[in-house]
């Protein structure tokens, strides 16, 4: 695994990476802390209401939604689905509430939308998230017309990444030869399959990460095969694997 933060790039290992990237030309972005960064805490409002309607759904207390929260999140991928699977629940409420959010803590980023502009080929966000919210988010960046296509957990029929069958799903409608592309996320268990599929994959972590108030289960993997890259600054490493 490599540091890919410039300031410590030497001439080889860039000239390694360009030559890696210079065969992808269909590029995958997780959405939410890759695309903008986590110290914004955009999604620490999704976070605070996913415990309250746990809380209202159950009659629990703030702690104990707390605590099933983010075990179902562990163990299903998205707490929606361990709702699904465990109490029955129907996905509109829970993902029209949840996401009903104030994005607009979420600030431009033109230096993002020109790095992923000169990008060669298609770019598209796969997320666990809705649409809706990805949209908001692409459009406060900046950054909406340079994507072909979102993929959303409704697209996934509400199956998370990482299951495998998500991924398939999503490659084969977009027609995407999966050698040819490469997969940018902020947890460690969503590069697994993607690596599998010989797809480069880059982690992205904030400054600090373990700072960041983050779960420590999220920063798990952070060392393994599956991670070709690390990068603490998404708009630093794309601009670094255009060649001039």
């Amino acid at each position: 695994m490599i540091d890919t933060r410039p300031a410590f790039d030497t001439a080889a290992a860039l000239a390694e990476r360009r030559a890696r990237f210079a065969r992808v030309d269909e590029w995958v972005f997780d959405l939410d802390n890759t695309l903008y960064p986590a110290h914004t805490d955009l999604f620490a409002q999704v976070d605070v209401k996913i415990r309250d309607y746990v809380q209202r759904l159950l009659g629990s207390s703030p702690e104990e939604a707390q605590r099933l929260q983010k075990d179902y999140y562990r163990r299903y991928g998205t707490t929606l689905r361990g709702l699904m699977i465990e109490h029955g629940i129907t996905p509109d409420g829970f993902l029209e509430y949840v996401h009903d959010i104030d994005h607009s803590v979420v600030e431009p980023d033109p230096a993002l939308g020109a790095a992923i502009e000169r990008l060669p080929g298609r770019k598209f966000i796969m997320t666990n998230g809705t649409r809706k919210h990805a949209e908001k988010v692409a459009a406060r960046l900046g950054i909406t017309r340079h994507f072909t296509d979102i993929f959303d957990i409704v697209a996934a029929d509400l199956l998370p990444k990482p299951h495998r069958e998500t991924y398939d799903a999503f490659l084969a409608g977009a027609g995407i030869e999966p050698t040819r592309a490469a997969m940018f996320e902020d947890l460690s268990r969503n590069l697994a399959v993607p690596h599998t599929l010989r797809m480069a994959t880059v982690l992205v972590v904030p400054h600090g990460a373990r700072e960041v108030l983050r779960e420590a289960w999220e920063l798990e993997g952070i060392d393994e095969g599956h991670i070709d890259w690390v990068t603490d600054d998404l708009t630093s490493f794309l601009t670094g694997l255009i060649v001039e």
